[in-house]
């Protein structure tokens, strides 16, 4: 015999008002993101920050809320000043944080790109030292991460080191040829000139030994080919030389690196563009990045959040992008 019970729905009234109206906190879980973002920002001292704000005029939305939005937007891959206005009127989690403010898109990229410039560097240490203090992270040890990231360079506008040590002993020798063909043309006006070394010549030291050939050689009937090689000489060698110191020290202790990106360096890898196990590849993002920008924020937020320290190089961050003291 068949049921003859009937279907009992939950009450659903959408045109129900509230008695009073509901707490948005009671909203969000205790464990959600939002309130560590949240928890984390109101313990930072933005004592500069709020130098970039002028008295006088309408009131200005408090640059710690705006500061939240921004941060749980990216962290929640949104990037989009108009996608944070529209999650500001939509989103309880952006509700909450900025406790009903509803701030436009030009608010937030005006805060975004004059208020916050040359702020977050300092906001980036407070949050790293609020890591290492909950005890998250360490500064004392040094993780590396040997992963190779494709770098988006250009992958025919590579600087070799091994190409500018040539170039540079090759100017060298052609300038040492030249000095002993002055000396045996004008051996008699060479007689008095001082002995000269070829080896780690500089700009100017290049320049000087040029110029004393030139005017050594100049009322003197040499090879038309000479002549073109010390106006060759005259005009480019000091410039190149210069250009290849400029070099090497981009260069450092690597071998290669890209006119167009130069933090990414010529490595083997297993498939490449070019299909002979070489690309150029880009190396342990923290050091490759000599900026602070909110992404770098997000990643310490993120730490706090799940609970699982990432790999933060903090000691070449120290080195490259700020000064944080160490025990």
């Amino acid at each position: 015999m068949l049921s003859k019970s009937k279907v009992v729905f939950k009450d659903y009234n959408p045109k129900q008002n509230f008695l009073f109206p509901p707490d948005l906190s009671e909203l969000i879980q205790n464990n959600h993101p939002v309130r560590t973002v949240s928890a984390v920002i109101d313990g930072l001292d933005i004592t500069n920050l709020l130098r970039n704000y002028k008295p006088g005029g309408t009131s200005a939305y408090h640059p710690k809320m705006l500061l939240k939005v921004l941060v749980y937007g990216y962290l929640c891959n949104i990037y989009s000043s108009r996608k944070l206005e529209q999650a500001l009127k939509e989103n309880v989690h952006f509700m909450w944080l900025s406790a009903m403010n509803r701030p436009d898109h030009n608010t937030l990229n005006r805060f975004r790109s004059e208020r916050l410039k040359g702020e977050l560097k300092e906001i980036f240490a407070q949050i790293v030292l609020y890591l290492e203090k909950e005890g998250l992270v360490s500064l004392q040890t040094i993780f590396t991460d040997g992963t190779k990231i494709e770098a988006n360079a250009n992958r025919y506008t590579f600087v070799w080191g091994k190409a500018i040590k040539k170039n540079k002993e090759r100017i060298e020798s052609q300038l040492e040829d030249l000095w002993n063909y002055t000396q045996e043309i004008a051996r008699e006006e060479m007689k008095d000139t001082s002995e000269v070394t070829f080896k780690s010549m500089d700009k100017e030291k290049i320049k000087s030994v040029i110029e004393t050939i030139d005017s050594t050689l100049k009322k003197k009937k040499i090879c038309s080919k000479v002549r073109q090689k010390i106006n060759y000489a005259k005009k480019n060698w000091p410039e190149n030389l210069e250009k290849y110191e400029n070099q090497e020290a981009i260069l450092g202790n690597r071998n290669s690196y890209s006119k167009t990106d130069p933090d990414a360096t010529f490595m083997r890898m297993k498939e490449d563009h070019m299909r002979n196990g070489q690309s150029s590849k880009r190396l342990t993002i923290f050091s490759l990045v000599p900026r602070i920008s909110l992404s770098l924020i997000i990643l310490c937020i993120l730490t706090l959040v799940t609970l699982k320290p990432f790999l933060l190089i903090l000691r070449i961050l120290n080195t490259f992008i700020i000064n944080l003291p160490t025990k």
